[in-house]
């Protein structure tokens, strides 16, 4: 594929951002309300921790979409993109955050909901369990509320115990092309474990949703990029996302270069063509971004209907 659209090198910009990396500031009615509820139940959501630019939009309807972020905030792998703290041994997990999770959900009136985790190579199960337990007391609490697992590249025991608490959306993010793990990603991940992740989802539970994610700008090619997204099509991932890496901190991976609005919707198109349900394709574009939106809340809901008429 060659889209003939050359992306921006950032020093050609003397440290400043493109224009469409701009967002108005987060207000509103909706958004102060979730961030005052967020602040009272004690949640951590990666929408804030993040500082994700589209916490206005994903914030500001009646009934919101939010991420939240369970198992502690310290992880047991150094990856070069990520700002959150490493440490060989985290502290334990609270037993009582699934009950504490599904009542905030069913507080904040949640439409969609996300729930990830740090890596947590330090548990013997690596977390699936707490995970499975979030997704149970969501559904005992809110059992409207449509759950995606954004979950550690979990394979075999650890992928069935977290499956078995049947989670609307699996996701998994390879995040960034193949020849981009070892220089982005903990040398414990690859592309092909998480390919894995995603493969033996789909054989654990035919009604799941698969969903995964690449960050763009760190030097891959268009090429790299579209084989990238073959292979995530070849395993049945339904759902993609594609953005732009914005660096945290000084101590972490550059910014190669600044991908134009024109190139994303050139992946998204290609992307639709290569037969993925949906895909969320833009620099502000997250992994999570505006999830009960789009295309995948809908084929969730249509999926339960369905399965409830039967």
């Amino acid at each position: 594929m060659d889209l003939k659209i050359p992306p921006i090198d950032p020093t050609a910009l003397g440290g400043r951002k493109p224009g469409w990396l701009k967002v108005p500031l987060p207000g509103g009615e909706g958004y102060t309300r979730l961030r005052r509820l967020t602040r009272e139940l004690k949640l951590n959501t990666v929408c804030e921790e993040a500082h994700c630019p589209n916490i206005g939009e994903c914030w500001k309807g009646e009934r919101a979409t939010m991420t939240l972020m369970v198992l502690g905030d310290e992880c047991t792998r150094r990856c070069r993109f990520c700002a959150v703290k490493t440490v060989e041994r985290a502290s334990a997990p609270d037993p009582a955050e699934p009950e504490h999770v599904g009542r905030a959900v069913a507080a904040l009136d949640l439409d969609y909901v996300v729930i990830t985790s740090v890596d947590r190579d330090d548990l013997e199960d690596g977390g699936a369990g707490h995970y499975a337990n979030c997704v149970r007391s969501i559904r005992s609490h809110s059992a409207q509320t449509i759950v995606e697992t954004l979950i550690p590249d979990y394979t075999g025991s650890m992928l069935k115990t977290l499956m078995q608490s049947e989670p609307d959306v699996l996701a998994h993010n390879v995040e960034v092309v193949p020849r981009l793990q070892r220089r982005i990603r903990d040398p414990r991940c690859s592309f092909e474990r998480s390919l894995d992740t995603l493969r033996e989802a789909r054989v654990l539970s035919s009604r799941v949703f698969t969903k995964s994610s690449l960050m763009l700008g760190l030097g891959e090619t268009e090429a790299e990029v579209e084989e990238a997204m073959g292979l995530l099509r070849a395993a049945e991932v339904d759902f993609l996302t594609l953005g732009q890496y914005l660096r945290p901190s000084p101590q972490h991976a550059p910014v190669r270069e600044y991908v134009t609005p024109e190139r994303f919707d050139a992946y998204d198109r290609l992307g639709r063509a290569m037969g993925f349900r949906q895909v969320a394709s833009g620099p502000l574009v997250r992994s999570s971004y505006k999830a009960g939106e789009l295309q995948a809340a809908y084929l969730v809901r249509e999926r339960r209907k369905e399965e409830h008429s039967i």
